[in-house]
């Protein structure tokens, strides 16, 4: 079994998919590949083909490989593999979690004789780095552990998890991986931009930890200042805000306090395209907001919740008044009166020239082109925070 990323991950997915099929597929009894989705919205049949591509058969099949997509909230697509106990839960996270963690996995997973994960690494915001066994969980999970981890994250915040190879997150990933009785092996990429830059296959932990060290030399930005003003611009493999909040996260640490961040996304015209109506009912808060909150949204999944902070960045919410460290504006095909309702500060995309912005680094202007998968940090190592 290939697990695979979707099309939100930059990687040279067509020619890994024909090598792979090429080399595998005459020595395997069957070969099957996995979409690890996560909580991403599911891929059309055009998207697919363009992912991997090759045309699609009748049947679903791909250059003869049976294709899936992971369904994280379908109860008969997961298997339950074990459970990590509350005092492990609590070890791992510091304190921060406190109830034990069921663990389910895609049944595909279990199914086979052996697994490959297949992607690239890449800072993240919830996790610290992307990729390894990250594409288990949360890419081919149940919802518990996708909610967890991602809270943990979220409770820690992306400021101090972003970029940083051993964080409270991964163990508990790695803890959740331990449960699964299958083997297998990991294909790292390390990628800037379209470019590949290395490809390291062996044990999971150790091609994924080969591809950090390497990713982290080229995915991690370092900046002489803070910028007053920052224009991220949202490439089109992110088509709503819960996956181009990525160039928000990869961007807070370099604006300056009372600064703004600008999400240049003319072709986004929805918050979360899977998530339903969440993001309209409850809005954008910080943190402490929502903490503050949690019992009025009992009903709402934790990984809804923690993406909610995302474009709201750092802040606090004392005495009833919320407070952002910075101001985020969407500059999107979202209107002006629905970013209102979502706590959203809108702008008009037009007001953002790239031509006339870039080149301003001396005045306090910072234009990014492609963001979200660059992680920006400010040179003297200091990170904005709050209590």
């Amino acid at each position: 079994l290939l697990v695979v990323p979707d099309d939100t991950r930059t990687l040279p997915m067509p020619i890994l998919f024909d090598s792979l099929v090429r080399s595998i597929a005459p020595r395997a009894g069957s070969l099957a590949a996995l979409i690890a989705l996560g909580t991403h919205h599911p891929m059309d049949r055009s998207a697919l083909e363009r992912h991997l591509g090759a045309p699609l058969d009748g049947n679903g099949r791909c250059a003869g490989v049976r294709i899936a997509q992971h369904r994280w909230n379908d109860p008969t697509a997961l298997a339950r593999v074990g459970t990590i106990g509350r005092d492990e839960v609590r070890a791992l996270s510091g304190g921060m979690l406190q109830e034990e963690i069921p663990v389910e996995v895609n049944r595909e997973v279990l199914a086979a004789d052996f697994v490959l994960l297949v992607g690239p690494v890449f800072p993240h915001e919830l996790i610290g780095f992307s990729g390894g066994h990250k594409y288990l969980f949360p890419g081919v999970s149940g919802p518990a552990m996708i909610h967890q981890s991602h809270w943990l994250g979220v409770l820690i915040t992306n400021l101090k998890v972003n970029g940083y190879r051993d964080t409270p997150p991964r163990a508990l990933i790695e803890a959740a991986a331990r449960l699964v009785p299958v083997e297998r092996a990991g294909l790292c990429l390390g990628m800037q931009g379209g470019e590949t830059h290395g490809v390291f296959l062996g044990p999971v932990r150790e091609a994924w930890e080969a591809a950090v060290d390497l990713s982290s030399r080229l995915n991690i930005v370092w900046t002489p200042r803070a910028y007053r003003t920052v224009v991220a611009c949202v490439p089109p493999r992110y088509d709503d805000l819960w996956t181009g909040s990525k160039c928000m996260t990869s961007l807070e640490a370099v604006v300056e306090d009372g600064g703004t961040l600008v999400l240049l996304a003319p072709h986004i015209t929805d918050p979360a395209a899977a998530h339903g109506g969440w993001h309209e009912r409850i809005g954008y808060h910080v943190r402490d907001w929502l903490l503050a909150n949690l019992d009025r949204f009992d009903d709402v999944p934790r990984v809804v919740l923690g993406d909610l902070t995302l474009l709201a960045g750092i802040g606090t919410f004392h005495d009833g008044i919320e407070h952002r460290r910075i101001h985020v504006k969407i500059a999107s095909g979202i209107c002006e009166q629905r970013c209102r309702r979502m706590s959203l500060e809108w702008a008009d995309p037009a007001a953002y020239p790239l031509g006339v912005l870039e080149g301003r680094e001396a005045e306090g202007i910072l234009v990014v082109r492609d963001a979200g998968e660059k992680l920006y940090r400010l040179a003297d190592g200091s990170v904005p925070g709050v209590s």
